[in-house]
C-alpha cells in the first residue's frame, strides 16, 4: 500500500525531517466531521501531501482566470483545524505566468519540496504557458520557480498542458499524469524533478486517455494496484464527476470502471477534480474534491471537502457519499447561514444567546432524511431544537417555511410548522433539564414524521402531514439560548 502522500512522508524521514504522521493522528472519519467545507473561501482542484506532522492541501483560488495569480495552502495536523498559509506561490515569482494558475501538485525529494501548477490557459501552441514546477524549502514556500520556462508547454496527442499530477513509485520513479481537452498524457520525472525522461521505447509522452476523460488526472497505489482518477464532463455544471480506473502498470492501459463520486440534489453539485489522502500506515483513505453549494451557480462558486474513501475486498472503490456533519470541534461554522440570533462556534459547539426565533441553516435540500443533534438548552424559557424542509428563511420569529421540532427546558418536546405564522402539530412530554445535553433526532419520510428525545428506539411524536417536502436543515431556538453539537443529516 503506497502513494505519493505515504512516499513523501517517508521519503521526510530518511531525509532526517520530523517524523511523519502517525497512524493515530487521524480517526477513520466517516467525512469531514467538523463539516464540509472544512476551509473558508471559494477554492478548487486540491491536491494533498504528507509532510513530517502535517497533512496539507494546495488548491487553486476559484476566481475569474485573470485573479489567478496566486496560490494558498491549508495544513492540518488532525484534518480538524486548519491553518491557511497565504501566496505560497504567485505570478510575482514565475516570470512566464500571468493569469490562470492552475491544479497545484506538491511532493518532496532531494530536501526540497516542488509545486507543479497550470498557468495562462494556453489554447494552443502558439502561446506562452503550460505546466510549470516551482521549488522552496519549506512546505509552505515561497515557491520559486525552477526552471524560468514551462515544463511543458506544447499539446502532445491533443493535451492540454494542464491538471498535472505527480505520482512516486516504490522503485523511487516520479511520474506525471496531466492533460485537458478530453486526452491525458503521462510522462517520466528525472529525480531532478524539473526535466522529463524517456520510456524504453525512446518516447516522452504516452496518451492514457480513459474513456469520459476530461481533465484532473490523479494517481495512487494501493496493494499493488495503480488507480487513475479523473473528471469528467464540464467544470462549471451540476454534472462534474469523478470516475476511476485500475492497472498492473503506472502507464496503464486504463479502462473505466465506474464514477466514483458525483452530484447529491440534497448535499452539493459538481463534485469533481480530486485527490486522495492514504493516512500513512494505514489503510484509511479520504477523498479530497471541490464543489459547489446548492444555492450558488457561479462558475467559481466551489468550495473544498473531503470524505471517506473505501474499498471492496476485490479492490474496487464503492461510492462516494457526501456526507452531512459537523461537530464543530474546529471551532467554526463555515457553511452555516445565521437568520436571527447572535451565533458563534467555540468550545467544539454551536451556540446563541436567547432570541425569538434565530436560526442557522445548511445548503442543503433533503427530503427523506434522519436528522440529529445534541442541544443543550440554557434556560427553563422558551424551547431550541431542529428545523427542517426549510426554504425562503429570513430573519424573523417564523420567518420561513418548514418544520421545527424542539425541546423546552421545562420539560415538553414540541414539532409544528412556519409559513410567516406558527402551526403546532403535535407536542408531548419530556425529561428536559436546562443546561444538560440532549439528543433530538427527526426522521421524516414522506409525509410521515417522527421526533425522538434521548430514546432513540421509540418516537415520542409521530405525525403525518404534507405541507413540505424538502428543504434546507439548521437549528434553532425561541426565546432561550443553546448550544448545538453533534449535528448530522442522512438520506433515508
Amino acid at each position: 500500500m503506497t502513494s505519493k502522500i505515504v512516499l513523501a512522508a517517508l521519503a521526510l524521514s530518511l531525509l532526517g525531517g520530523v517524523p511523519a504522521v502517525a497512524s493515530s493522528a487521524a480517526p477513520d472519519f466517516s467525512t469531514a466531521e467538523a463539516g464540509n467545507p472544512f476551509v473558508d473561501g471559494w477554492y478548487a482542484d486540491p491536491d494533498v501531501a504528507v509532510y513530517g506532522n502535517r497533512y496539507w492541501v494546495f488548491p487553486t483560488s476559484s476566481r475569474p482566470y485573470d485573479q489567478q495569480t496566486y496560490l494558498d495552502a491549508f495544513s492540518s495536523a488532525d484534518l480538524v483545524s486548519w491553518t491557511k498559509h497565504p501566496n505560497v506561490l504567485t505570478t510575482a515569482n514565475v516570470s512566464w505566468a500571468r493569469r490562470a494558475v492552475w491544479a497545484p501538485a506538491p511532493v518532496q525529494r532531494n530536501g526540497k519540496y516542488y509545486l507543479y501548477f497550470g498557468a495562462n490557459d494556453i489554447q494552443s501552441n502558439s502561446e506562452l504557458g503550460g505546466i510549470g514546477v516551482a521549488v522552496a524549502d519549506r512546505p509552505e514556500g515561497p515557491y520559486r520557480d525552477a526552471i524560468g520556462k514551462p515544463l511543458i508547454s506544447q499539446f502532445v496527442n491533443g493535451a492540454q498542458p494542464i491538471d498535472q499530477d505527480v505520482f512516486v513509485d516504490d522503485d523511487g520513479q516520479a511520474y506525471m499524469y496531466y492533460g485537458g481537452w478530453g486526452h491525458a498524457n503521462v510522462v517520466k520525472l528525472n529525480e531532478d524533478m524539473t526535466s522529463l525522461g524517456q520510456f524504453p521505447d525512446g518516447s516522452t509522452y504516452k496518451e492514457i486517455t480513459p474513456a469520459n476523460f476530461t481533465e484532473g488526472s490523479q494517481m495512487f497505489k494501493r496493494n499493488g494496484k495503480y488507480y487513475f482518477m479523473w473528471s469528467e464532463d464540464g467544470w462549471t455544471g451540476p454534472n462534474y464527476a469523478v470516475s476511476y480506473a485500475i492497472s498492473d502498470s503506472p502507464t496503464g492501459p486504463f479502462t473505466k470502471l465506474s464514477r466514483v463520486l458525483a452530484q447529491d440534489a440534497a448535499v452539493a453539485r459538481g463534485s469533481g477534480h480530486n485527490s486522495v489522502i492514504n493516512v500513512p500506515g494505514t489503510d484509511i483513505w479520504y477523498i479530497v474534491y471541490h464543489r459547489r453549494p446548492l444555492s450558488r451557480t457561479g462558475a467559481n462558486d466551489r468550495q473544498l471537502a473531503y470524505d471517506r474513501m473505501t474499498f471492496n475486498a476485490d479492490g474496487t472503490i464503492q461510492p462516494v457519499t457526501m456526507r452531512v456533519k459537523d461537530n464543530f470541534d474546529d471551532n467554526n461554522a463555515i457553511g452555516w447561514t445565521a437568520h436571527g440570533g447572535s451565533w458563534s462556534a467555540s468550545g467544539g459547539r454551536y451556540q446563541t444567546g436567547a432570541s425569538f426565533g434565530g436560526k442557522s441553516l445548511l445548503d442543503t435540500n433533503f427530503s427523506n432524511f434522519v436528522q440529529d443533534a445534541d442541544i443543550t438548552p440554557s434556560s427553563a424559557n422558551g424551547d431550541s431544537g431542529l428545523v427542517f424542509r426549510a426554504t425562503q428563511a429570513t430573519t424573523g420569529t417564523d420567518a420561513y417555511r418548514g418544520y421545527y421540532a424542539g425541546i423546552t427546558g421545562s420539560g415538553r418536546v414540541l414539532l409544528g410548522k412556519a409559513d410567516n405564522n406558527w402551526t403546532q402539530l403535535a407536542s408531548a412530554p419530556v425529561s428536559v433539564r436546562p443546561n444538560v445535553r440532549h439528543h433530538l433526532r427527526v426522521e421524516a419520510i414522506g409525509s410521515a414524521i417522527k421526533v425522538y428525545v434521548g430514546d432513540m428506539a421509540t418516537p415520542k411524536i409521530t405525525v403525518t402531514d404534507t405541507s413540505f417536502s424538502s428543504g434546507a436543515n439548521g437549528v434553532r431556538v425561541f426565546n432561550t439560548g443553546a448550544a448545538f453539537d453533534n449535528f448530522a443529516v442522512s438520506h433515508r
